[in-house]
């Protein structure tokens, strides 16, 4: 009996949809994911041990347990006011464009407010209808229908801190302790216990937790597709691009293995992957398949599967319905951005003319938890369905447990997460762990000569992609959180400015900047774009390039983070542009799709989209040259957790014949559907062409956090903003990345020196709020408390210069010149070339220059410079 499988697939047809009546039975839309064809999967053969699956969808309905127990309970995700959509999306693209495009995407916006855009607006709120979201499916879509490789384009990383106990930093220790407080966070999300998470009290959406653990991105002829086994119990370990998988749980989502027994099995996997020479291992790592073309990867899932029941058939099953992939390097990365690069794209060194690189050691269609072999650990996962937030929230619980469990090793009355524990295994009875294998099995691939050649040319081709590519880190610890609140100032805009700032510093202009705010109060909320090029974010950074005052600097700083918060807030309520025009751009694409499938008799595109800029390797998944990042955010006013999330658009399914035209040129199709004026105006490109694409994302468990760029021009910044200091991942290819990292810490350095100038508080970032008592409080009474001299610092100050002329860095920084800390070339006005160039644009006549004129620039150019003198040769 052939396994069952249940996959998350395209909803019916557009026309369909419209013409059904609401579901008599509901007036609400569900709250669960609708019923979806099921279709065979490989048996598992006897000789691996492994279990029938029964796959089905995750039901989010609350069963009695805490997790989901706000669900029912969440508004839907509000459709925009048109009018007010098309207000956001005119604002957001003024700053990146001249006036003479901003008067051509003004005159596109009226064309679609007065033609054809109200109509789309009332399809989409009536394909809204009785639906748990009106972006869900196409966002979906976005994601599954993007054929290039997934990794370094789609899927991000975390970097874990290190344990603070330095004696469980070894790779076995590390990865076996991470492993059992994943699973119980497993167990947590299974039985509904683990604490829904909430925002200032307002509850979130917790769907995607259901669809964090055994799944896996599949590859289809028809575009991508997820499958999912909620009943998953075993693991898949990869060493040396081996691949092994053994039983942790039981039926009831209970351990039954300690602590101690994943680590022996863990040892044997690592003693048994070493027996392989590693450039012959490499030979037949099959990981690398997951980071081929989508389509190419389907032709070769189906070469493995071809034959049901065969060997590659059940060894693929295992790996696809795994609960999560834990990834055991052999490399010790020494430097940050060597570690991130591991966590993202793993690494690529050629030996003998063999990949032996960590890049194929990795399985990218699912969860993944790295150890490196000094310990060092990160994740990396697939972002189709799920956001940033979400696997934060899983970090960070993981890490926690693990401090907490040790921490009860020594004192059994520490605290713990989680509400119920796994009995424990070393007393239970074997016969009630079921039918499991916890001695690890290896899984042996049948190397047929096609996989062989795939997998050489798969590692070629990662091997270009990953060389394409480049990571700095900058690990800022002047000053964090703290510095920055007590200066008055929202930290996620606080920084976001800084990149604004060293950009326009490096190149003299501003570029498109993309931002997810999270929207997870509402039902199956993902994320909204945040604009953060304005108006007043221009002005700045021009205010602070320029010699202005110190308080003008501060001042403009101050409106451009204003308005940034102001934003936020809005896009966090669901109230931004780019998601609600990409739904309207779909819808649009959808009609035209049907329309054209019932005019070929039925037959339609395979599913799969490109990117149109030319980048073989890059793009976003869900369109135009329109890219942004992968990640999720999650944003409140003051440190907030931002993931990152890639979202903005230009095509779903089917799209991709021309910006879904039938005549090529994006304006049309044979069927008479012409592409609204809004989409194919140059204003729609440039908004979705991200070259700085932002998330922050994380808490003290994480030391960095990232992706890859998101178009060729751009840069990918991750970043953490902690309560002493700002950690900052930055990724190109190959476009100055350290000089950007470079600009940034110097501006951050002089921002913080142009503050203190201004003198908007005394409270220092490391003082607590007991400090300002001493300012406010009246002379003490008591006669002993007036004893003694008050120590400011001053004199301190002044005994360090007197004695040896040095200054402290407080005195250094109020002190140095405006151009010690700004890279060397200090401050300019990008304002006076460009006037300067339009003066002499509009100066130039068109006409041939007067003879008479040619003989007096002649003469005056004999005269210029210094004439040298001959040497004898």
């Amino acid at each position: 009996m052939p396994t069952q499988v249940r996959i998350f697939t395209m909803p019916r047809s557009l026309g369909e949809t419209l013409a059904s009546p609401k579901p008599a039975e509901s007036p609400t839309a569900p709250r669960s994911i609708p019923e979806y064809p099921e279709i065979p999967r490989p048996t598992t053969s006897p000789g691996l041990k492994a279990r029938q699956y029964s796959m089905s969808a995750f039901d989010d309905k609350n069963n009695g347990g805490v997790t989901f127990a706000q669900q029912e309970k969440l508004p839907k995700l509000p459709i925009p006011n048109l009018e007010k959509t098309c207000e956001r999306y005119l604002a957001a693209l003024k700053p990146l464009q001249s006036n003479r495009e901003h008067s051509d995407t003004r005159h596109a916006v009226y064309e679609f407010l007065k033609g054809e855009g109200p109509e789309l607006n009332e399809k989409l709120k009536k394909y809204a209808e009785g639906r748990t979201s009106y972006i869900e499916q196409f966002w979906y879509d976005s994601y599954l229908n993007f054929d290039n490789p997934v990794v370094l384009n789609l899927n991000p990383f975390f970097l874990l801190e290190d344990d603070p106990t330095p004696a469980r930093n070894n790779q076995v220790t590390r990865a076996a302790s991470l492993v059992v407080s994943a699973l119980e966070f497993v167990r947590a999300v299974r039985k509904e216990e683990l604490p829904p998470d909430t925002v200032k009290g307002v509850p979130l959406d917790m769907y995607q937790y259901s669809r964090l653990f055994g799944t896996a991105r599949v590859p289809t002829d028809a575009g991508c597709q997820i499958e999912q086994d909620p009943d998953s119990k075993h693991i898949i370990v990869m060493c040396h691009g081996q691949f092994y998988w053994f039983d942790v749980l039981d039926d009831n989502s209970d351990l039954i293995m300690t602590e101690k027994d994943i680590a022996i099995n863990l040892q044997t996997v690592v003693d048994d992957a070493t027996q392989t020479p590693i450039q012959e291992a490499a030979k037949g790592a099959l990981g690398v398949l997951s980071t081929e073309n989508r389509k190419v990867w389907s032709g070769l899932r189906d070469v493995l599967t071809r034959e049901q029941g065969s060997n590659n058939a059940d060894c693929l099953s295992i790996v696809d319905t795994a609960l999560f992939v834990v990834c055991l390097d052999y490399t010790e990365p020494a430097t940050a951005p060597a570690l991130c690069q591991n966590m993202l794209c793993g690494s690529s060194e050629i030996e003998k003319g063999v990949q032996i690189g960590t890049c194929t050691n990795r399985w990218y269609d699912k969860l993944q938890i790295i150890v490196c072999k000094n310990g060092s650990a990160g994740i990396n996962f697939e972002h189709t369905g799920v956001d940033g937030h979400t696997v934060l929230r899983f970090a960070s619980d993981i890490y926690t447990d693990t401090i907490l469990r040790f921490a009860r090793t020594i004192n059994g009355g520490a605290p713990t997460l989680w509400a119920s524990t796994s009995p424990d295994p070393s007393k239970r009875d074997p016969e009630s762990f079921g039918d499991v294998n916890t001695t690890p099995y290896k899984l042996e691939w049948d190397m047929i000569p096609e996989l062989s050649i795939a997998v050489r040319f798969a590692e070629t081709r990662l091997a270009d992609l990953i060389e394409q590519n480049e990571f700095h880190c900058l690990d800022f610890s002047p000053y964090g959180k703290n510095f920055i609140t007590s200066m008055g100032f929202s930290p996620d805009a606080f920084v976001q400015m800084a990149f604004q700032a060293a950009y326009y510093g490096l190149y003299g202009r501003v570029e498109c900047t993309y931002e997810p705010a999270m929207t997870k109060m509402y039902l199956h909320g993902r994320t909204e774009a945040i604009r953060t090029v304005s108006d007043e974010s221009v002005n700045f950074v021009q205010t602070f390039w320029a010699d202005n005052p110190a308080e003008q600097k501060v001042e403009a700083l101050r409106k451009a983070c204003q308005r940034h918060s102001t934003t936020t807030r809005d896009c966090a309520k669901a109230q931004g542009c780019d998601r609600h025009l990409y739904a309207l751009f779909c819808l649009w694409q959808r009609m035209v799709d049907e329309d054209n499938s019932s005019l070929n008799g039925g037959m339609s595109s395979n599913g799969y989209s490109s990117p149109v800029d030319g980048l073989s390797d890059q793009g976003s998944p869900v369109g135009s040259p329109g890219k942004d990042s992968p990640l999720t955010v999650v944003v409140d006013e003051d440190s907030q957790h931002v993931s990152r999330e890639r979202g903005d658009s230009t095509t779903s399914r089917g799209s991709r014949d021309g910006n879904g035209s039938g005549n090529g040129n994006g304006n049309g199709n044979g069927n008479g559907h012409h592409l609204p004026l809004i989409f194919a105006d140059s204003g729609w490109d440039k908004l979705n062409t991200t070259i700085l694409s932002t998330s922050n994302c994380g808490n003290p468990s994480l030391r960095q956090f990232g992706f890859g760029p998101v178009s060729g021009d751009g840069f990918g910044i991750g970043y953490i903003i902690k309560d002493d200091g700002i950690s900052i991942c930055v990724s190109s290819r190959h476009r100055q990345t350290k000089r950007f990292v470079d600009t940034l810490e110097s501006y951050l350095l002089e921002i913080r020196r142009i503050l203190r100038i201004t003198g908007r508080t005394n409270v220092s970032s490391k003082q607590t709020r007991a400090r300002e008592i001493d300012s406010s409080r009246p002379k003490a009474v008591n006669r002993l408390k007036l004893r003694g001299r008050l120590i400011t610092g001053n004199e301190v100050i002044k005994a360090q210069k007197s004695l040896n002329g040095s200054v402290s860095p407080t005195e250094e920084s109020l002190t140095m010149s405006e151009d010690d800390e700004l890279g060397g070339y200090g401050f300019f006005d990008a304002g006076m070339l460009l006037q300067a160039l339009k003066a002499r644009g509009e100066s130039l006549d068109n006409g041939e220059t007067k003879p008479s004129e040619r003989a007096a620039v002649q003469a005056r150019r004999r005269d210029v410079g210094k004439k040298l003198r001959l040497i004898d040769y």
